[in-house]
């Protein structure tokens, strides 16, 4: 058998070299960060050191990160702890935004972008305080939204931004001064750091109502004893995430192969977001009259890990919100499949991809048409 094949970096990565040999010298060190003798401070350096790391790739200063539990923490605690009366959330953005409580969905174009106009509608209908999220890259699509033009909208108002940049880290180069948003979220395991570890970035000055309390960790924002080694293998993910931004742009070489290839085996297949700003490794590609959950099967036969892009309930496989916010049919957001490429992917790896669609697309042609 072949090879197994992993083209599933937006849903997780595997742990960077460098977060690895992070972690086990962290494991050394097993000390509570929060103690004042010699073992703690050994803890709470490596702590501090991740915590710049972390920092750096956002644009940010130390004391703007706060640790967590992983991105789904951090966006909880903005939005169960806004204090805002209203919520405004795009909707396409990640379901533990979504799931956090009430919000006012704001529209998505054709293309995946939100829709800026149908936000300053909305924004200018009440005049309640607000607080907007919205993601910088969508995980299904790949698509990166104008979180900047997004700010500017909703700070004009007096509303607060939160922006969930787990799929955008490590991927294209984010300032938070660039951004303006109010608080961004990361995750660890997007961006080859280990799984259960995140982080919440808050612009200076702007209190943060603790989800945990019980303890004065992250200056009283996050009650809980620091999980040391995961927070430095983040920090060394970090680190090696921002050296590779540039090699990680190249992957969109590999991407438009993929896409051709399969346009050209199959003249009806669709690519959701090709025409907006893409990241480099993202491709949510329709096969027409395959289900998800076939191509799924059929990929995992032949070793080769992808994911519907959609939410996954007892075994069954739902439409995206995703697509259905841009205009797609149920039946087209069940032939949907999404592709993510990494840093460890090669050119053998997407034409083998692109011969096993190819079977797929042919076997499902060869039945129907025997069917019929």
């Amino acid at each position: 058998m072949a090879q197994a094949i992993y083209l599933d970096f937006n849903a997780t990565t595997p742990l960077r070299d460098d977060a690895r040999a992070a972690m086990l010298a962290a494991l050394d060190h097993f000390g509570n960060p929060s103690s004042v003798h010699a073992f703690g401070r050994r803890a709470r350096r490596l702590v501090e050191q991740a915590r710049t790391q972390v920092a750096a790739l956002v644009g940010a200063t130390a004391a703007q990160v706060i640790f967590t539990g992983g991105a789904t923490e951090a966006n909880a605690t903005v939005l169960l702890g806004s204090g805002r009366e209203r919520v405004l959330a795009s909707a396409i953005e990640h379901d533990s935004v979504l799931s956090a409580g009430p919000a006012v969905r704001i529209p998505v174009t054709a293309d995946g972008v939100i829709d800026l106009a149908a936000l300053d509608r909305l924004l200018a209908a009440d005049a309640r305080p607000a607080l907007v999220s919205v993601m910088a890259v969508n995980n299904e699509t790949g698509v990166i939204q104008p979180v900047a033009e997004v700010v500017e909208l909703a700070h004009r108002s007096g509303a607060l931004v939160h922006c969930d940049a787990a799929q955008a880290a490590g991927k294209i180069p984010l300032s938070l001064g660039e951004l303006g948003a109010d608080l961004i979220s990361l995750s660890a395991h997007k961006l080859g750091g280990p799984q259960g570890v995140g982080a919440l970035v808050v612009r200076d000055g702007l209190p943060v109502r603790p989800l945990l309390r019980g303890g004065g960790q992250e200056r009283r924002r996050r009650a809980g004893t620091e999980n040391v080694a995961g927070i430095a293998g983040f920090g060394a993910a970090a680190r090696a995430a921002a050296d590779g931004l540039e090699g990680f742009a190249g992957l969109a070489t590999l991407r438009d192969r993929l896409e051709q290839q399969i346009a050209e085996a199959a003249p009806g297949s669709r690519v959701f977001g090709a025409a907006a700003g893409r990241v480099a490794n993202t491709s949510c590609v329709l096969m027409p009259g395959v289900t998800a959950e076939t191509q799924l099967m059929g990929f995992d036969l032949a070793g080769i890990a992808v994911s519907a892009g959609s939410a996954c309930s007892s075994g069954k496989v739902t439409p995206s919100h995703v697509l259905l916010a841009m205009g797609a049919s149920e039946a087209e957001a069940e032939e949907t499949v999404r592709v993510s490429l990494g840093w460890t992917t090669t050119g053998d790896e997407v034409d083998r991809l692109a011969a096993v669609w190819q079977q797929i697309h042919q076997r499902a042609t060869t039945r129907a048409a025997s069917s019929a």
